[in-house]
Protein backbone atom coordinates (compact mmCIF):
# COMPACT_ATOMS: atom_id res chain seq x y z
CA UNK A 1 0.00 0.00 0.00
CA UNK A 2 1.16 3.24 -0.93
CA UNK A 3 1.96 5.95 2.39
CA UNK A 4 -0.12 8.47 0.87
CA UNK A 5 -3.13 6.46 0.23
CA UNK A 6 -2.73 5.14 3.97
CA UNK A 7 -3.09 8.28 5.67
CA UNK A 8 -6.82 8.62 3.36
CA UNK A 9 -7.09 4.91 4.65
CA UNK A 10 -6.57 5.90 8.39
CA UNK A 11 -8.98 8.81 8.13
CA UNK A 12 -11.99 6.63 6.92
CA UNK A 13 -10.95 3.83 9.13
CA UNK A 14 -11.82 6.06 12.65
CA UNK A 15 -15.24 6.32 10.54
CA UNK A 16 -16.13 3.07 11.11
CA UNK A 17 -18.46 1.04 13.49
CA UNK A 18 -15.83 -1.05 15.50
CA UNK A 19 -17.26 -4.49 13.10
CA UNK A 20 -15.96 -2.56 10.50
CA UNK A 21 -12.93 -1.29 12.12
CA UNK A 22 -11.62 -4.66 13.02
CA UNK A 23 -12.34 -6.30 9.45
CA UNK A 24 -10.15 -3.41 8.02
CA UNK A 25 -7.22 -4.29 10.40
CA UNK A 26 -7.75 -7.95 8.99
CA UNK A 27 -8.25 -7.31 5.30
CA UNK A 28 -4.76 -4.40 5.21
CA UNK A 29 -2.76 -7.78 6.67
CA UNK A 30 -0.18 -9.03 4.50
CA UNK A 31 -0.89 -12.14 2.65
CA UNK A 32 2.26 -13.84 4.03
CA UNK A 33 1.29 -12.81 7.48
CA UNK A 34 -1.90 -14.36 7.40
CA UNK A 35 -2.73 -17.40 9.72
CA UNK A 36 -5.42 -19.59 10.84
CA UNK A 37 -6.19 -17.16 13.99
CA UNK A 38 -6.86 -14.13 11.02
CA UNK A 39 -9.30 -16.08 9.82
CA UNK A 40 -11.17 -16.81 12.84
CA UNK A 41 -11.31 -13.30 13.49
CA UNK A 42 -12.10 -12.04 10.40
CA UNK A 43 -15.63 -14.60 10.63
CA UNK A 44 -15.68 -13.19 13.29
CA UNK A 45 -15.57 -9.35 12.51
CA UNK A 46 -17.85 -10.67 9.49
CA UNK A 47 -20.88 -11.40 12.28
CA UNK A 48 -20.45 -8.49 14.61
CA UNK A 49 -21.59 -6.47 12.16
CA UNK A 50 -24.51 -8.44 11.76
CA UNK A 51 -24.86 -8.56 15.63
CA UNK A 52 -22.89 -5.56 16.83
CA UNK A 53 -23.81 -6.43 20.80
CA UNK A 54 -21.90 -9.86 20.54
CA UNK A 55 -19.54 -11.17 22.93
CA UNK A 56 -16.47 -12.32 20.68
CA UNK A 57 -14.90 -13.51 23.51
CA UNK A 58 -17.37 -16.17 24.06
CA UNK A 59 -17.12 -17.62 20.26
CA UNK A 60 -13.23 -17.66 21.31
CA UNK A 61 -14.12 -19.86 24.13
CA UNK A 62 -16.43 -22.28 22.15
CA UNK A 63 -13.49 -23.18 20.17
CA UNK A 64 -10.61 -23.12 23.04
CA UNK A 65 -13.29 -26.26 24.99
CA UNK A 66 -13.81 -28.03 21.90
CA UNK A 67 -9.76 -28.08 21.52
CA UNK A 68 -10.10 -29.07 25.51
CA UNK A 69 -12.17 -31.74 25.09
CA UNK A 70 -10.20 -33.05 21.57
CA UNK A 71 -6.58 -33.02 22.96
CA UNK A 72 -6.58 -35.80 26.02
CA UNK A 73 -8.51 -37.88 23.60
CA UNK A 74 -6.11 -37.37 20.58
CA UNK A 75 -3.09 -37.72 23.33
CA UNK A 76 -2.44 -41.35 22.48
CA UNK A 77 -3.27 -41.74 18.59
CA UNK A 78 -0.34 -42.27 16.79
CA UNK A 79 -2.12 -42.72 13.01
CA UNK A 80 -3.25 -39.30 11.28
CA UNK A 81 -6.03 -41.21 9.77
CA UNK A 82 -6.99 -41.68 13.44
CA UNK A 83 -6.75 -38.71 14.24
CA UNK A 84 -9.13 -37.39 11.86
CA UNK A 85 -11.58 -40.52 12.61
CA UNK A 86 -11.50 -39.02 16.35
CA UNK A 87 -12.17 -35.03 15.25
CA UNK A 88 -15.06 -36.47 12.83
CA UNK A 89 -16.65 -38.17 15.79
CA UNK A 90 -16.55 -35.67 17.86
CA UNK A 91 -17.80 -32.84 15.88
CA UNK A 92 -20.59 -34.64 13.88
CA UNK A 93 -21.51 -37.47 16.29
CA UNK A 94 -21.29 -35.91 19.34
CA UNK A 95 -21.64 -32.15 19.05
CA UNK A 96 -23.76 -32.80 15.77
CA UNK A 97 -23.00 -29.94 13.76
CA UNK A 98 -24.46 -30.88 10.28
CA UNK A 99 -25.25 -29.11 6.51
CA UNK A 100 -28.59 -27.44 6.92
CA UNK A 101 -30.25 -28.95 3.74
CA UNK A 102 -33.66 -27.79 4.78
CA UNK A 103 -32.51 -24.07 4.70
CA UNK A 104 -28.96 -23.35 2.42
CA UNK A 105 -29.33 -20.11 1.77
CA UNK A 106 -29.98 -19.04 5.68
CA UNK A 107 -27.74 -16.29 5.97
CA UNK A 108 -27.51 -17.07 9.52
CA UNK A 109 -25.51 -20.40 7.83
CA UNK A 110 -22.65 -17.71 7.19
CA UNK A 111 -22.09 -16.50 10.49
CA UNK A 112 -19.59 -18.27 12.09
CA UNK A 113 -21.45 -17.08 15.53
CA UNK A 114 -24.63 -18.93 14.78
CA UNK A 115 -22.88 -21.83 13.02
CA UNK A 116 -21.62 -22.58 16.55
CA UNK A 117 -24.78 -22.21 18.56
CA UNK A 118 -26.76 -23.42 16.42
CA UNK A 119 -24.58 -26.53 14.94
CA UNK A 120 -25.82 -25.75 11.33
CA UNK A 121 -23.60 -24.11 8.59
CA UNK A 122 -22.75 -24.80 4.82
CA UNK A 123 -19.39 -25.94 3.39
CA UNK A 124 -17.42 -23.28 3.88
CA UNK A 125 -18.61 -22.49 7.89
CA UNK A 126 -18.49 -26.10 8.53
CA UNK A 127 -15.22 -26.10 7.09
CA UNK A 128 -14.09 -23.37 8.97
CA UNK A 129 -15.02 -24.78 12.21
CA UNK A 130 -13.14 -28.17 10.93
CA UNK A 131 -9.78 -26.24 10.22
CA UNK A 132 -9.95 -24.12 13.14
CA UNK A 133 -10.31 -26.81 15.93
CA UNK A 134 -7.64 -29.08 13.62
CA UNK A 135 -5.18 -25.84 13.70
CA UNK A 136 -5.10 -25.74 17.76
CA UNK A 137 -4.44 -29.56 17.62
CA UNK A 138 -1.36 -29.26 15.67
CA UNK A 139 -3.52 -31.11 12.90
CA UNK A 140 -3.60 -28.36 10.31
CA UNK A 141 -5.85 -27.97 7.46
CA UNK A 142 -5.86 -26.00 4.01
CA UNK A 143 -9.37 -24.82 2.42
CA UNK A 144 -10.20 -26.00 -1.00
CA UNK A 145 -11.87 -23.48 -2.73
CA UNK A 146 -13.81 -26.43 -5.01
CA UNK A 147 -16.16 -25.51 -7.50
CA UNK A 148 -19.52 -24.58 -5.66
CA UNK A 149 -18.46 -26.72 -2.26
CA UNK A 150 -15.54 -26.04 -0.39
CA UNK A 151 -13.72 -28.63 1.41
CA UNK A 152 -10.11 -28.78 3.40
CA UNK A 153 -7.01 -31.05 2.90
CA UNK A 154 -4.61 -32.05 5.57
CA UNK A 155 -1.31 -30.71 5.55
CA UNK A 156 -0.05 -34.13 6.23
CA UNK A 157 2.79 -35.51 4.06
CA UNK A 158 0.71 -39.55 4.83
CA UNK A 159 -2.58 -38.60 3.86
CA UNK A 160 -3.34 -37.68 0.22
CA UNK A 161 -7.27 -37.52 0.65
CA UNK A 162 -9.50 -34.61 1.10
CA UNK A 163 -12.54 -33.82 3.83
CA UNK A 164 -16.00 -32.90 3.33
CA UNK A 165 -17.51 -31.00 6.72
CA UNK A 166 -20.62 -30.60 5.45
CA UNK A 167 -21.01 -34.42 4.92
CA UNK A 168 -20.24 -35.06 8.66
CA UNK A 169 -16.49 -35.38 7.81
CA UNK A 170 -16.88 -37.74 4.42
CA UNK A 171 -13.19 -38.81 3.50
CA UNK A 172 -12.59 -38.13 -0.17
CA UNK A 173 -10.00 -39.12 -2.81
CA UNK A 174 -9.57 -37.02 -5.91
CA UNK A 175 -11.58 -39.75 -7.98
CA UNK A 176 -14.38 -38.92 -5.44
CA UNK A 177 -14.04 -35.26 -5.87
CA UNK A 178 -14.69 -35.79 -9.93
CA UNK A 179 -18.09 -37.83 -8.79
CA UNK A 180 -18.98 -34.83 -6.42
CA UNK A 181 -18.59 -32.78 -9.14
CA UNK A 182 -20.86 -33.98 -11.47
CA UNK A 183 -23.06 -34.52 -8.57
CA UNK A 184 -23.28 -30.67 -8.09
CA UNK A 185 -23.54 -29.60 -11.41
CA UNK A 186 -25.96 -32.67 -13.24
CA UNK A 187 -23.74 -33.22 -15.78
CA UNK A 188 -19.98 -34.74 -16.27
CA UNK A 189 -17.22 -31.98 -15.70
CA UNK A 190 -13.96 -32.49 -16.17
CA UNK A 191 -11.82 -31.98 -12.75
CA UNK A 192 -8.89 -29.63 -13.27
CA UNK A 193 -6.20 -29.87 -11.09
CA UNK A 194 -6.71 -26.10 -9.61
CA UNK A 195 -10.51 -27.12 -8.45
CA UNK A 196 -8.11 -29.34 -5.64
CA UNK A 197 -5.52 -26.27 -4.82
CA UNK A 198 -5.26 -24.42 -1.63
CA UNK A 199 -6.91 -20.93 -0.96
CA UNK A 200 -5.23 -18.34 1.04
CA UNK A 201 -7.27 -16.97 4.23
CA UNK A 202 -7.93 -13.74 1.96
CA UNK A 203 -9.40 -16.03 -0.82
CA UNK A 204 -11.75 -18.02 2.05
CA UNK A 205 -12.94 -14.88 3.83
CA UNK A 206 -14.04 -12.93 0.37
CA UNK A 207 -15.28 -16.18 -0.61
CA UNK A 208 -17.66 -16.04 2.45
CA UNK A 209 -18.26 -12.16 1.65
CA UNK A 210 -19.71 -13.36 -1.90
CA UNK A 211 -22.00 -15.71 -0.28
CA UNK A 212 -23.69 -13.15 1.96
CA UNK A 213 -23.93 -10.89 -0.81
CA UNK A 214 -25.54 -13.37 -3.47
CA UNK A 215 -27.90 -14.78 -0.38
CA UNK A 216 -28.58 -11.18 0.30
CA UNK A 217 -29.64 -10.39 -3.57
CA UNK A 218 -31.63 -13.53 -3.47
CA UNK A 219 -33.22 -12.16 -0.52
CA UNK A 220 -33.80 -8.51 -1.81
CA UNK A 221 -31.48 -6.65 0.75
CA UNK A 222 -29.96 -4.84 -0.58
CA UNK A 223 -28.42 -2.93 1.88
CA UNK A 224 -26.98 -6.06 3.76
CA UNK A 225 -25.62 -6.95 0.43
CA UNK A 226 -23.83 -3.92 -0.37
CA UNK A 227 -22.44 -3.83 3.28
CA UNK A 228 -20.64 -7.52 2.20
CA UNK A 229 -19.63 -6.34 -0.96
CA UNK A 230 -18.14 -3.51 0.97
CA UNK A 231 -15.67 -5.63 3.02
CA UNK A 232 -14.93 -7.55 0.22
CA UNK A 233 -13.69 -4.70 -1.63
CA UNK A 234 -11.28 -4.02 1.48
CA UNK A 235 -9.54 -7.37 0.87
CA UNK A 236 -9.65 -7.15 -2.74
CA UNK A 237 -10.05 -3.86 -4.44
CA UNK A 238 -9.44 -4.92 -7.82
CA UNK A 239 -11.96 -7.14 -8.57
CA UNK A 240 -13.90 -5.27 -11.17
CA UNK A 241 -17.06 -6.94 -10.73
CA UNK A 242 -17.48 -5.94 -7.06
CA UNK A 243 -17.20 -2.11 -8.32
CA UNK A 244 -19.80 -3.25 -10.57
CA UNK A 245 -22.25 -4.25 -8.05
CA UNK A 246 -21.62 -1.92 -5.66
CA UNK A 247 -22.33 0.52 -8.09
CA UNK A 248 -25.84 -1.06 -9.28
CA UNK A 249 -26.64 -1.26 -5.71
CA UNK A 250 -26.19 2.41 -4.87
CA UNK A 251 -28.28 3.23 -8.18
CA UNK A 252 -31.04 1.12 -6.96
CA UNK A 253 -30.75 2.77 -2.78
CA UNK A 254 -31.10 6.40 -4.93
CA UNK A 255 -27.43 6.51 -4.17
CA UNK A 256 -26.56 8.45 -7.94
CA UNK A 257 -23.31 10.14 -6.74
CA UNK A 258 -21.74 6.82 -5.36
CA UNK A 259 -22.93 4.93 -7.88
CA UNK A 260 -21.66 6.60 -10.57
CA UNK A 261 -18.01 6.84 -9.33
CA UNK A 262 -18.70 2.86 -9.04
CA UNK A 263 -19.73 2.56 -12.26
CA UNK A 264 -17.12 4.83 -13.83
CA UNK A 265 -14.39 2.88 -12.23
CA UNK A 266 -15.46 -0.19 -13.40
CA UNK A 267 -15.59 0.58 -16.74
CA UNK A 268 -12.18 2.46 -16.16
CA UNK A 269 -10.70 -1.11 -15.02
CA UNK A 270 -12.81 -3.12 -17.75
CA UNK A 271 -13.46 -0.70 -20.93
CA UNK A 272 -14.87 -3.39 -23.10
CA UNK A 273 -16.88 -4.86 -20.35
CA UNK A 274 -20.30 -7.23 -22.32
CA UNK A 275 -22.44 -5.08 -20.05
CA UNK A 276 -20.31 -1.88 -20.72
CA UNK A 277 -23.34 -0.04 -23.14
CA UNK A 278 -25.47 -0.92 -20.10
CA UNK A 279 -23.59 1.15 -17.89
CA UNK A 280 -23.12 3.84 -19.81
CA UNK A 281 -26.97 4.50 -20.14
CA UNK A 282 -27.47 4.47 -16.09
CA UNK A 283 -24.21 6.73 -16.03
CA UNK A 284 -25.87 9.09 -18.63
CA UNK A 285 -29.07 8.49 -16.94
CA UNK A 286 -27.38 10.15 -13.57
CA UNK A 287 -25.89 12.71 -15.44
CA UNK A 288 -29.38 14.07 -16.85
Amino acid sequence: MKLENLDIDINIVLTLSPARQKFWQIAHTPDHDMSVEHLLEGALAIAWEEYPRMDLGHYREIFDRMVGDLQPRLAEIRYPLKVLQEINRYLFDELEFSGNERDYYDPRNSFITDVLERRLGIPLTLSLVYMLVAHRLGFPMDGISFPGHFIIRPQHPDLDLFIDPYNKGEILFPEDCAAKLTQLYGYEIPLQSEYLEPVNIRRILDRLLNNLKLIYLRRREPTKALAAIERSLMLNPDVPTQWRDRGLICYQLDRYTEARIDLESYLQRVPYAEDGRIILQLIAEMQD
